[in-house]
């Protein structure tokens, strides 16, 4: 009895040293189960960058700190967040909006931050990109690996195309191996679509603008070995496809059925926009 207790209020405790912040524009369809999600937490702050919805008012009405600043980039807003939201614990953990923690993430978050040994600057999260009730394990090549999960003033952001990774890090990253999940297609295909034309655009100036580093290439770390390889493969032709078939068919996509299909279909369409405007970047067409 006495060890069931310890093990109760030694959780409390460490729950207590986890802070959440979400950011948020116009999200008050998934805004609402992302919170419910986070119940176990008791300091989480919204960051919203000028909703026109209920956003906003469904974060207050939970009881959830918000803070308002405007959206340049992913990188950029969440160094804002680090830098301003008064959050009251050691880490922080950011999500989206879109994303959910399960019974499982909580206690993977909580036993690796009470484990954390001093050296310890942050973890690497992934996630389960759900389509539907259906997992896009195979066809979204999971894991797939961000910088989530850091101890407080030891680690910032920089923008990496349209997403970000760690930067100016004292410390070690390790990883949290329990994943979250992440709802992308929560708002429909139509809201996808929109969002990675915009996104094609932020990956070909990214990648038109950045030198390959070759050690970069052989990284232990994906957020530094992947746009290695987008940079030195991204552009060539076929790229599209064999990025299909290497999801769809190398890593068993065709098992997950018509959601494995459409998926890897739309990253395919959106390999070929971003080599169509890496094309447009290098050759702009005539006024």
């Amino acid at each position: 009895m006495r060890s069931g207790i310890f093990r109760i209020l030694s959780k409390r405790r460490l729950n207590r040293m986890v802070s959440v912040i979400i950011l948020s524009k116009n999200e008050e369809q998934d805004l609402p189960a992302c919170l419910a999600s986070l119940a176990w937490c008791r300091d989480v702050h919204v960051v919203d960058s000028g909703s026109s919805d209920r956003t906003v008012d469904i974060a207050r009405a939970r009881g959830t700190t918000v803070w308002t600043n405007r959206f340049t980039s992913f990188g950029q807003q969440r160094n804002w967040a680090i830098d301003h939201c008064a959050v009251k614990n050691d880490w922080i953990l950011f999500l989206d909006a879109d994303e959910r923690s399960t019974p499982e993430f909580e206690r993977a978050v909580v036993s690796a931050i009470g484990a954390a040994s001093p050296e310890v600057a942050g973890f690497y999260c992934c996630w389960k990109m759900m389509l539907g009730d259906c997992w896009l394990k195979r066809s979204d090549n999971f894991p797939k690996w961000q910088f989530r999960l850091l101890r407080k003033g030891r680690a910032r952001f920089t923008d990496v195309g349209h997403g970000q990774k760690e930067a100016a890090v004292e410390g070690r990253i390790e990883y949290l191996q329990e994943p979250y999940l992440h709802y992308a297609f929560s708002r429909g295909w139509e809201v996808w679509t929109e969002r990675h034309r915009r996104y094609a655009r932020q990956e070909a100036e990214e990648r038109s603008g950045k030198p390959l580093k070759l050690q970069d290439l052989v990284s232990p770390h994906s957020s530094r070995r992947n746009p290695a390889i987008k940079l030195l493969v991204g552009n060539l032709p076929g790229w599209p496809q064999f990025r299909f078939l290497y999801s769809y068919v190398l890593k068993g996509g065709f098992l997950e059925g018509n959601e494995g299909l459409t998926y890897c279909r739309k990253i395919m369409w959106y390999e070929q926009l971003t080599q169509h405007e890496l094309r447009t970047l290098k050759h702009p067409p005539f006024p």
